[in-house]
């Protein structure tokens, strides 16, 4: 296939207008034209390319009636700005405003037409004019972000100021891409903010998503799914609506929204994206308990507030903008007539569309065929109407043209000095050649405040301050969806005063008064956790109860938090109590039963004394030495006693007191057990008594042998151990299992210093063991050797017992273990040694003879 390109049509030195595409436009004179972009449709023509012949222009479907309020609330702007005599004196505005159909190549066909529509006029006077000499200076448009980015991203090459009034992408904030854009409306940013903090503020942390393929869907959802992360939500589904849905795509998201747990919908997209998914869910009964939370594009979308949308809609909330009520808007649109003129076409369209009718104008050269459509007569009453059109009781996306408009007559009052000083006559600068770029430098720096004392201006991004309405969607008393205010959102107050809700106020979905709940799992109550499920979003968990020492005192815990030390958590896990202070106390059984031994052993050991000071001149008592007895019996006391100083609430004092008692007391004992052993051997070797060796081992030798082995021991522990690493008082945190005790004990600093304390003392008592042992074959009329082999064989076997068992008893316990060796091994001596003894002073003094403890009297 091949081509020829006549040179003589086409010239890089001039424009030449695209022809086959021509666009309906509503136009009007003046020394300034701005134009205009508007979604008069909202269903634009798929493209069906063939390459193959001349692509047609195919008409777009979908008539709206607010986005035609839209485009005559710009003409109503332009209007009152002529009328005015400070703004812009001298100076007619024009525009050309034409239909963008919501869609990117229908915009840009349109905007292409806008642009260079008196090209053809230029280039027959001579001129050779393009899109940089534009005749129109400023557009303002789009509605939707993604046509608005085609646009904007073009227009900026040639510093043409665009001005959106409904496009909120946050994409276009980005002045290196698109640096003629700016807008009244604020960006996606701040709304999305306010959409996680609305969603949170009510308890909804799991929602789903739906929007479209466009760029603000797109973008919205994705920052909303972001931002709602990070406060702890979760999207269950992401839904997108195709630009142009089939049956079948549409059914299938409805299944979807069917089989989903969330009772929240977030929905980023235009009233004529949704019409066709609501006109299937509205016949779901299911899908009624769905509460809608609408963006901005759609909140106060009339369209949807038809009475077969009511049950299912009602309820919707969503963020808004600021709405006024324009003074002689209402006037204004419904003194719309139609007409036969050129540029009147877009006004026709409505009216047959409003009153569904056909208009014939006179002269017509084809005839009516419509046999459906009466033919409109043109003096239909606009005033009896009720449409999108028509109510401006609280105009939001207009307000925002109508600020468009006086923004860019702001900026071109400042170019054309149309405040010059000195001049009676106020008149604006009519000479003055007009560029698109020095215009947009002024239109940057507008800032007045207009008649409902707001202030106009633009950021450094081109963008106004962030203020929503907050809008509920309640039936009135005529059965009919209203748009009711219910609080504020205003992005550049402090985040705790951003968001303003009058709760009370809110009609929830199925008009139900009760906040709707949304949740994959319910939040774990006090004293629990939230314990993630593997391979699901974080809002769907289990919940764990805390683990002993732990505590959550709020509802959603997603940890537990630990209990400072000396605290422990109460039995519902809420809160941190104080610990209870454990330790081996009087009042309790263990106690009163190691004191009742304790004692039990001293008054036996008193009671011994007084036998053996009573009976002290008979030989049994003297033999040995009765002075060692005595101080044997006296430091057995001391053992009995000692373990007294264990009971009770551990101290400074007690803590050292304890031990060296303990070490003391025995070592005394096991010297003077020790020296009894070995005055027998000496007194019985061989069965043959040795006053020689008795007499170099006798009383002061016995009793600097005694003092001797018990230096060493309080040397080592008062002046070493003691001094240098005393055992002191200490709080255990280590709690018992779910009981919040507080083990108070004697902390040893130096454990070796107590292991040395025991093994001094089993060393003593081994050597007593090995020398009783050796003597266990003296005469056995009365063999004090074997008791004390057999005395310390259940000494040892208690102390050998007792270091494992202390080592693996925790707290008191350990301590209880201790009182409970000293007494099991104080009580062996006593026993062993003693008893027999006075078995024999007390019921067989026959045998307290000299003859019987030498083993020769006759039996």
């Amino acid at each position: 296939m091949s081509f020829k390109v006549n040179i003589d049509d086409f010239c890089l030195s001039q424009c030449v207008q695209l022809k086959g595409f021509k666009s309906l436009a509503l136009e009007q004179e003046g020394d300034v034209v701005i134009g205009g972009l508007f979604p008069l449709h909202f269903l634009a023509p798929e493209l069906q390319q063939s390459y193959h012949s001349k692509p047609q222009n195919t008409a777009c479907s979908g008539f709206d009636h607010r986005a035609f309020r839209w485009m005559m609330t710009m003409a109503f702007a332009v209007e009152e700005i002529n009328n005015k005599s400070d703004l812009l004196p001298g100076i007619k505005l024009g525009y050309r405003i034409m239909d963008s159909c919501d869609s990117i190549h229908t915009s840009l066909q349109a905007f292409f037409s806008l642009v260079s529509f008196s090209t053809i006029v230029s280039t027959q006077l001579g001129s050779s004019t393009c899109v940089s000499d534009s005749p129109i200076p400023a557009i303002i448009g789009l509605a939707s972000s993604s046509p608005s980015r085609a646009v904007a991203q073009t227009l900026g090459s040639f510093n043409i100021p665009l001005v959106s009034y409904f496009a909120t992408c946050t994409c276009l904030s980005d002045k290196q891409i698109y640096p003629s854009f700016l807008r009244t409306v604020p960006s996606d940013f701040f709304q999305v903010k306010g959409l996680v903090q609305l969603v949170t503020f009510f308890g909804w942390f799991w929602v789903g998503t739906i929007g479209t393929t466009d760029d603000y869907s797109r973008y919205g959802i994705q920052a909303f799914s972001d931002q709602f992360g990070l406060k702890g939500g979760c999207v269950e589904y992401r839904l997108t609506i195709p630009a142009s849905p089939t049956t079948a795509e549409i059914q299938e998201i409805t299944n979807r929204l069917k089989s989903s747990t969330t009772q929240v919908v977030v929905a980023f997209a235009t009233e004529g994206q949704l019409l066709n998914l609501f006109l299937e869910v509205r016949l779901s009964a299911n899908l009624q308990r769905i509460q809608w939370v609408a963006s901005e594009a759609w909140v106060t979308a009339k369209l949807l507030t038809q009475p077969h949308f009511h049950h299912l809609l009602e309820g919707t909330l969503g963020f808004s903008f600021p709405g006024v009520r324009i003074p002689g808007l209402k006037e204004f649109l419904l003194n719309v007539q139609p007409s036969p003129k050129p540029g009147m076409e877009i006004i026709n369209m409505f009216w047959q569309e409003q009153f569904g009718c056909k208009l014939k104008f006179e002269g017509d050269k084809h005839e009516n065929v419509d046999n459906i459509r009466p033919v409109c007569t043109g003096s239909e009453d606009l005033s009896l109407t009720s449409s999108s059109y028509t109510d401006v009781s609280q105009v939001r996306i207009s307000y925002n043209v109508y600020k468009a408009v006086f923004a860019i007559a702001h900026a071109l009052h400042a170019l054309l000095h149309c405040d010059s000083a000195g001049s009676y006559n106020r008149t604006c600068d009519k000479h003055r050649q007009i560029t698109s770029k020095q215009l947009l430098h002024h239109l940057r720096s507008v800032n007045f405040t207009n008649q409902f004392l707001e202030r106009v201006h633009f950021d450094s991004n081109g963008e106004p301050v962030p203020l929503y309405g907050i809008i509920n969607w309640q039936k009135d008393s005529n059965g009919d969806i209203r748009f009711v205010k219910v609080g504020t959102y205003d992005g550049s107050a402090p985040l705790e005063l951003q968001l303003l809700i009058n709760q009370s106020n809110i009609i929830w979905t199925r008009g139900e008064s009760q906040v709707p709940t949304s949740q994959c799992s319910v939040p774990c109550p006090s004293g629990s956790r939230q314990a993630a499920r593997p391979g699901e979003p974080l809002c769907c968990f289990d919940c764990l109860p805390c683990a002993d020492g732990e505590i959550s005192n709020q509802t959603g815990s997603t940890e537990c938090i630990k209990c400072p030390e000396f605290y422990w958590s109460d039995e519902d896990k809420v809160k941190c109590v104080a610990g209870v202070e454990e330790f081996l106390s009087y009042n309790e059984t263990m106690g009163i039963i190691l004191v009742a031994l304790s004692l039990l052993g001293v008054i036996l050991t008193i009671i011994i004394t007084i036998v053996f000071h009573h009976f002290r001149t008979t030989p049994i008592v003297k033999a040995n030495n009765s002075e060692i007895s005595f101080l044997l019996l006296l430091s057995l006391k001391l053992c009995f006693l000692c373990s007294l100083v264990f009971i009770g609430q551990p101290s400074v004092w007690t803590c050292m007191l304890r031990q060296a008692a303990f070490g003391i007391s025995f070592v005394v004992c096991l010297s003077c057990l020790l020296v009894k052993t070995i005055v027998v051997l000496l007194a019985f070797r061989a069965n043959v008594p040795d006053p020689k060796g008795l007499r170099m081992f006798g009383p002061s030798q016995q009793r600097i042998m005694i003092f001797c082995t018990t230096v060493p021991q309080v040397e080592g522990q008062c002046n070493c151990w003691l001094t240098g690493a005393h055992p002191f008082p200490f709080r255990n945190p280590t709690f018992q299992s779910s009981n919040g005790k507080i083990f108070v004990e004697c902390k040893e600093p130096w454990p070796v210093g107590f292991y040395l304390v025991l093994g001094y003392i089993g060393l003593i008592s081994f050597v007593c063991l090995l020398l009783a042992f050796l003597g266990r074959k003296l005469p056995d009329t009365f063999n004090e050797a074997k008791l004390i082999t057999f005395s310390m064989l259940i000494f040892m076997a208690v102390w050998i017992s007792f270091i494992p068992a202390y080592i693996s008893s925790p707290g008191k316990f350990s301590v209880a273990v201790e009182i409970f060796a000293i007494l099991a091994s104080s009580f062996g001596l006593l026993l062993c040694i003693f008893v027999p003894k006075c078995y024999i002073i007390l019921l067989h003094p026959e045998r307290n003879i000299k003859k019987g403890l030498t083993g020769k009297h006759n039996r």
